[in-house]
């Protein structure tokens, strides 16, 4: 993988990637270091403990998290198709319309795409069955991830602890140190939504298990202020700190960067003379499948196409996406055509592009791996007057 498809990936807020990054490769160890430093003001075994719980925590969720919900799609999308159905159809294309929709695709695609109209007529006629698995792969690929994450790991791991604990007081005969006193549209919706909209979800089932199975009243507040934290430093601020780094980037440098940065750079020869739609998105496409356009509409916008090149029946095109596409290309090239150097206009905007998403990275991450704890621990000790794990302090007594 070349560095720019790398930039490229970890720019892409709609995808997982920028969670890896700044989920196990920055937040998890920074996370773990600190809550050892920090619970080291207490005791060195009150520092291992919570290090321990903390490590598992981090990585036994994120594994769960990142792969969980992928996998269970993809044993979904097998249970569907062996009871006979496929699980390529959008749900969105039972909203009929003058451009696209079940019963409008069947009658368009009944010559070029025989075979995925058999799926569009089976799904036509047992409409409710499909809506049916459907929404029950939504809620089984959240469902599942949800209940690991959110009650089985935490008990798991406490279990663990007071295992543990209980060695530990059995070897040391530690009977000194634990007086710590505390002062004061619903399936459409749900069958189009991303895998990190999903994760998203699932997150928001995660905060509700995890103060749900906290040990203590103190570790609820705790476990509350910091899921919910990092549910909006996750799924809200990188999205509006990519938009806010671009615009400032195009204000102060009049460069345009909302592109992917592989249409960037010397790459900008791909799109600088396009043939754009004009009026009908959906008709360019079908009558223009090899177009640069309606493979960058493959790439970016969800649109599919079969292996003759007719677009597939079975998916829905989201237009919107389509047409914001289609605007940023145009606005490029503005940009472009009125450059001096129209090379060098594309290669600054790479760089400006790639230092945007790493900034964005690097905020991100800093936020949910230094100043979130930071804040974490600052609450925790006017909380309870302690630096220890409010949950481990009622597992030593």
């Amino acid at each position: 993988m070349s560095i720019i498809n790398v930039i490229s990936a970890i720019g892409n807020n709609s995808s997982v990637y920028p969670l890896i990054v700044r989920d196990c490769g920055i937040e998890a160890p920074s996370k773990i270091a600190l809550t050892y430093n920090q619970n080291l003001k207490d005791s060195k075994q009150m520092a291992f403990n919570a290090m321990r719980e903390r490590l598992i925590d981090e990585y036994g969720t994120s594994l769960v998290w990142l792969g969980g919900i992928p996998l269970m799609n993809k044993i979904c999308d097998f249970g569907i198709q062996k009871i006979g159905y496929s699980p390529k159809i959008s749900v969105d294309l039972y909203k009929e319309n003058d451009e696209q929709g079940i019963k409008y695709n069947i009658e368009k695609f009944k010559e070029t795409a025989p075979e995925a109209v058999k799926d569009l007529e089976k799904a036509l006629k047992y409409k409710k069955n499909y809506k049916r698995l459907q929404a029950g792969k939504f809620l089984l690929s959240t469902a599942i991830p949800i209940a690991m994450m959110g009650f089985i790991l935490p008990k798991l791991n406490f279990k663990l602890t007071d295992k543990i604990k209980k060695r530990q007081e059995k070897l040391q005969n530690i009977t000194e140190g634990n007086n710590i006193s505390f002062k004061g549209r619903v399936t459409s919706v749900m069958a189009n939504m991303s895998t990190v909209k999903k994760m998203a979800v699932t997150d928001g089932g995660l905060t509700v298990g995890r103060v749900t199975t906290a040990r203590n009243k103190y570790e609820k507040m705790e476990m509350g202020f910091k899921m919910s934290m990092m549910m909006f430093l996750n799924f809200v601020l990188p999205d509006c700190l990519a938009k806010g780094l671009d615009m400032l980037t195009e204000k102060l440098f009049n460069i345009n960067v909302n592109l992917d940065p592989k249409l960037l750079g010397e790459n900008f020869k791909r799109i600088k003379n396009i043939q754009l739609p004009k009026d009908n998105i959906i008709e360019f496409l079908d009558k223009n499948p090899n177009s640069e356009f309606s493979k960058l509409c493959e790439e970016y916008c969800g649109v599919k196409y079969l292996a003759n090149r007719v677009r597939d029946p079975r998916i829905f095109v989201d237009k919107k996406k389509v047409e914001k596409l289609k605007q940023e290309i145009e606005k490029f090239n503005m940009g472009i055509n009125k450059a001096k150097n129209p090379s060098n206009y594309a290669k600054k905007a790479l760089y400006a592009k790639s230092a945007n998403i790493f900034a964005n990275i690097a905020i991100s991450s800093f936020l949910l791996a230094v100043a979130l704890p930071k804040a974490t621990f600052y609450l925790r000790k006017k909380i309870t007057g302690s630096d220890a794990e409010p949950g481990l302090v009622q597992a030593n007594k």
